[in-house]
């Protein structure tokens, strides 16, 4: 039985992962990490791993990976499996900070709700812009997130240093997956991960945009458990 540890995305909570820690419980215990204390990846990935068990499988989406990546490069001995999901290892553009600044600036002002109603469709598939249900899960997680733990992941995601250089010193079995619209971080992200882990592989999920857990959750909980009853290689 493998302890798995998953560690959600920007104003997300435990909801991003309901189905998925369904289906990965027959296979061993698993904790949805928190994310609301540090201010910046490396302080995040330092309390995840105060409270991770002493070995376990990790996964993260979108924000959650940039943090997975880093818990890689402070204790590598302590993670068994790695799932990468909707992630990039890019550190952010300057126009990817000035838009996180806008955003930051108008959660300053009391507008938190709006940017998540404003923000949240265009993460999604164009089939599912229309989906109300998931517009008000992410509304749901990012009033329970706060606007003080918004800002702070925000301006965290901002600073983060470039992932690429360290990804061919990633020695475990390693899943990288991606919804096939997912405009944030798209397949030729994904496939920049892919490549650059020595054996990881790359799954590409249909009708899907960036929020792949709550997208498409059948199919992206089928491959996470493939990933984690795989055996280790030897």
């Amino acid at each position: 039985m493998t302890p798995t540890v998953l560690i959600p995305g920007l104003a997300c909570t435990a909801e991003m992962f309901t189905s998925q820690t369904v289906a990965l419980w027959p296979h061993g215990p698993v904790t949805v990490a928190s994310t609301l204390e540090g201010d910046s990846i490396a302080a995040m990935a330092t309390a995840v791993l105060r409270d991770a068990p002493a070995r376990f499988a990790l996964g993260g989406i979108s924000m959650g990976g940039y943090i997975a990546m880093e818990i890689l490069r402070q204790a590598p001995e302590r993670v068994i499996k790695l799932a990468l999901l909707n992630t990039s290892a890019r550190a952010d553009t300057p126009e990817q900070i000035e838009a996180r600044r806008l955003l930051i600036e108008r959660v300053q002002n009391g507008e938190l709700e709006a940017v998540l109603a404003q923000v949240t469709p265009n993460l999604l598939h164009p089939n599912h812009r229309g989906r109300q249900d998931l517009i008000d899960t992410q509304i749901r997680m990012g009033r329970d997130v706060g606007s003080d733990g918004f800002i702070r992941q925000e301006a965290a995601i901002t600073k983060r240093i470039d992932s690429r250089p360290h990804l061919a010193h990633i020695g475990v079995p390693t899943l990288v997956l991606v919804g096939d619209r997912d405009p944030l971080t798209p397949p030729d992200r994904a496939k920049e991960i892919a490549d650059a882990i020595p054996g990881a592989d790359l799954v590409i999920i249909p009708d899907c945009g960036h929020a792949s857990t709550l997208e498409q959750p059948e199919a992206v909980s089928a491959a996470l458990v493939e990933w984690l009853s795989n055996p280790p290689s030897s």
